[in-house]
């Protein structure tokens, strides 16, 4: 008996001797803890205090069974919440979903499609309307995305007049869109 914690004796004295200040100092000693061990199991508040009290009384009727030789009062007394845990969780119903989201694809539906189409072939018009050199500029840099500096240095022509080119060209496709925008 010497060789034991003070925790395993004061179990020995409430299975022995049903002693209510023994069990009051497993009590205080236990409870916060066996409260924290819930909370990080991811109970509520509530719902591990009562946990704890269900614990703790279960160390109340079961001392009984308490042998020192097998375990301490640690790792007794954490057996039976472990446990109790696990019987919780085995209880609570599995939440169904209500119903399935469905998935959004990333593909465009034929109104998308059919849209885009319309805006294409606006598109185009308007560019054809354009003059050639503004046109060209205005490809290269946003359909074959080429930065200005380098149509600068496919065409010869300064970069400054490729920009003025582009800011043209988009001044001008702004204003034939606008005409035909719904």
């Amino acid at each position: 008996m010497a060789d034991l914690s003070d925790l395993s004796r004061d179990l020995i004295a409430v299975r022995d001797n049903r002693d209510r200040q023994a069990f009051g100092r497993l009590f205080d000693h236990f409870a916060p803890r066996l409260k924290s061990m819930m909370l990080r199991s991811g109970l509520r508040d509530g719902t591990a205090e009562d946990v704890v009290q269900d614990v703790m009384l279960a160390v109340w009727h079961k001392a009984g069974q308490f042998d020192p030789h097998r375990a301490d009062a640690a790792g007794w007394i954490y057996g039976i919440a472990r446990n109790r845990r696990i019987d919780m969780a085995r209880r609570r119903p599995l939440v169904q979903p209500d119903e399935i989201p469905e998935i959004e694809s990333d593909e465009p539906d034929s109104s998308q499609i059919l849209g885009l189409q319309q805006e294409a072939h606006h598109l185009n018009e308007a560019l054809s309307r354009l003059a050639p050199e503004q046109a060209e500029a205005l490809r290269a840099a946003y359909f074959d995305d080429i930065p200005h500096s380098r149509i600068s240095e496919m065409t010869g022509l300064q970069l400054g007049t490729i920009k003025s080119r582009i800011r043209l060209g988009l001044e001008r496709l702004r204003h034939e869109l606008r005409n035909i925008a719904p």
